[in-house]
């Protein structure tokens, strides 16, 4: 037993997943410096509504879909991953810079727009990248590890936020422009060196046939199949989407957060925990999803989220946030790199940016309505009011649960198909 596991051990941390995780690194140091405070620049300085903060959202994501289900294809048509993950992280270091010129919410939008557009460029290319270095009984650490980077990245991003928004007032309940405006600047930093990290370190890498990987010899994956999709991957997507339905945007645990009366400080702090349990538990999360199995890890991290949405919409104290987000950094570890490793399970090595194209594009198309259903459901529309703060989150609980039934009692067919 030992013999065997030598090998995988040596390979864990191939160059490309070095490469990968620096750049998420870096770029999420910047993305997250501003990605939460973004909702109360649109709510505290420009005066928009929380339906239109779901607009945005949903608009910024779901629009950008189309192309992460075009770069996952292209990348298989051309066997290479890293110019396209490239040009993805260099537009959405562009885009960050240009908020500086928003006075409106619909430049904001644009902006959003072009900064998720680059995301839906890289995502499934790097996604694939990743898994084509890694060997199969490594996937979950490999996508953990990424994750856990990815994550460490958005925790030094937020205490800088922090530490920005408490020199601008530790009491302030709203946001000023120039507190945001200096946020910007810091930001520009980081987004240029995780562009650097991915040219100079990432590398492609031979697609392979299914057996092998680009880290060596790799036994077949029991539930692989050989034609394109099989209908267990098929049935992956349509529990992602329908859970993603009900998984609007974070932009309204900020809302909700401030709506108990933490100050933007408290907020940032708040954040900052999530991020912390997220990064120390992704990695852990993965290697308990390589012994065993995807699915268990899912369902549980699955549940973790309904308990958590659930308690956002009874919250009656400043205190309660607090808990809500480190749990809520427990189902994102548990959730977000198992995921991807399934689908490198579920899928052959030469349609695998297909596959994380499709997976990306059923999760961006479905962020739409979710933020935009979330958004109506807490304020109304027109001349309808809504049903207060914490209707988004009663109904994102239920999503929650819907796809852990369907992840128990009928994934499981699938496989027998």
């Amino acid at each position: 037993m030992s013999e065997n596991n030598a090998p995988a051990k040596q390979n864990r941390i191939p160059r490309n997943l070095l490469a990968v995780s620096l750049g998420s690194l870096f770029t999420d140091i910047s993305s997250e410096m501003i990605v939460h405070l973004l909702p109360l620049f649109l709510t505290n300085v420009l005066g928009a509504k929380t339906a239109v903060v779901g607009l945005i959202e949903g608009v910024a994501e779901s629009t950008a879909s189309l192309t992460r289900l075009i770069s996952g294809w292209l990348s298989d048509k051309l066997g290479k991953r890293k110019a396209l993950t490239v040009f993805g992280y260099s537009l959405s270091a562009v885009a960050k810079p240009l908020l500086l010129l928003a006075n409106t919410w619909p430049l904001v939008m644009l902006l959003r727009f072009f900064d998720r557009l680059g995301k839906g460029i890289r995502t499934a290319p790097r996604d694939a990248l990743v898994a084509d270095s890694l060997q199969a009984e490594n996937r979950g650490f490999g996508f953990g590890l990424h994750r856990a980077a990815d994550t460490l990245g958005a925790t030094i991003g937020l205490a800088i936020a922090a530490a920005v928004t408490y020199a601008a007032g530790s009491s302030a309940v709203t946001l000023k422009a120039e507190t945001f405006h200096l946020v910007i600047w810091i930001s520009i930093i980081p987004a240029v060196l995780g562009v650097l990290a991915l040219i100079l370190l990432a590398h492609d890498v031979p697609i392979l046939p299914k057996g092998e990987s680009a880290a060596g010899p790799n036994p077949p994956a029991p539930i692989a199949a050989k034609r394109r999709m099989s209908p267990r991957l098929v049935g992956f997507y349509v529990v992602i989407a329908l859970f993603t339905l009900g998984n609007s945007s974070d932009a309204f645990l900020v809302l909700r957060a401030q709506d108990r009366g933490l100050s933007v400080f408290q907020v940032m702090l708040a954040i900052f925990i999530f991020n912390a349990v997220y990064t120390l538990a992704s990695a852990p999360a993965g290697s308990r999803s390589d012994k065993i199995g995807r699915g268990r890890v899912l369902v549980a991290g699955w549940v973790v989220y309904a308990l958590v949405y659930l308690g956002f919409a009874l919250a009656g104290a400043s205190w309660q946030i607090w808990v809500l987000y480190a749990l809520y950094g427990l189902y994102y570890a548990m959730v977000e790199g198992t995921a991807r490793a399934y689908v490198a399970d579920l899928s052959s090595p030469e349609h695998r940016g297909t596959a994380y194209g499709i997976f990306n594009a059923a999760v961006g198309i479905m962020a739409f309505p979710a933020s935009l259903i979330a958004g109506i459901l807490w304020q109304g529309v027109s001349t309808w009011q809504g049903f207060g703060a914490s209707a988004p989150f009663f109904y994102g609980s239920a999503m929650a649960i819907v796809a852990v039934v369907l992840t128990i009692f009928w994934l499981p067919r699938l496989a027998k198909e």
